[in-house]
């Protein structure tokens, strides 16, 4: 009796099933990406992913372990050398399924597999990743440290902002008190030319009565 076992042998035999894996893991090794059914895709995904696992320790054993299943000196290379070195920091999930439809000819479900790490565009729009952080009891005191250097900066930070404002408004003082003295000495030469003028006028004032005088008496010494 087969209870529990509940993979999808894809209508062929073991070694058939074992081969056609090989070859398609071998394929999305070499270009990166391929299109086949979505029961195909994932039973491939079960099949690679292990097998990527296990590239990232680099090891005689290793390379002989993943050499049984691809069967393929070529794909062994690529996926040691480029395909670990990619998916490094990675802890799996190494591939991704994306669906495309039914096909034409039996209206069978397609999908496209691709490694994660070699899709540029996906990469382009993904955000940073946060640095983890571990919280313990024992890193409380440095954590206290950390917050008074922080609030011994802030208020250094405010005391000299503090005196950029004070300089500012005594110079802003000194300016006010220059532009008052020279309007009162400009104010001061106003009246002092004032001045000059009604004096100058006042002698011409007195001439013309001297004339004025002057004329009364020849016109009384005409007369007599």
């Amino acid at each position: 009796m087969r209870h529990g076992k509940k993979f999808n042998h894809l209508g062929r035999t073991a070694p058939h099933r074992k081969a056609m894996l090989s070859n398609m893991a071998s394929s999305l090794i070499l270009y990166n990406r391929i299109e086949t059914t979505v029961a195909k895709a994932k039973e491939l995904r079960k099949f690679v992913e292990p097998l990527i696992t296990k590239a990232k320790s680099d090891t005689t054993h290793s390379r002989r372990t993943v050499f049984s299943y691809l069967k393929d000196k070529e794909t062994v290379q690529v996926l040691f050398n480029e395909v670990a070195d990619r998916v490094a920091t990675r802890p799996g999930g190494y591939t991704r399924i994306i669906k495309l439809g039914t096909r034409l000819g039996d209206n069978a479900d397609m999908a496209m597999i691709e490694l994660v790490d070699y899709n540029d565009l996906l990469q382009k729009d993904a955000k940073p990743e946060k640095a983890k952080t571990r919280r313990s009891r024992r890193g409380g005191k440095k954590k206290d440290e950390e917050v008074t250097s922080v609030a011994a900066e802030t208020v250094e930070e405010a005391e000299v902002v503090e005196e950029a404002e004070v300089v500012e408004t005594e110079e802003d003082e000194v300016d006010s008190k220059e532009k008052v003295e020279k309007a009162e000495e400009a104010v001061e030469t106003v009246e002092a030319v004032e001045a000059d003028t009604d004096e100058e006028d006042t002698p011409g004032a007195s001439s013309e009565e001297e004339k004025k005088e002057e004329d009364s008496d020849d016109k009384k010494e005409k007369s007599k």
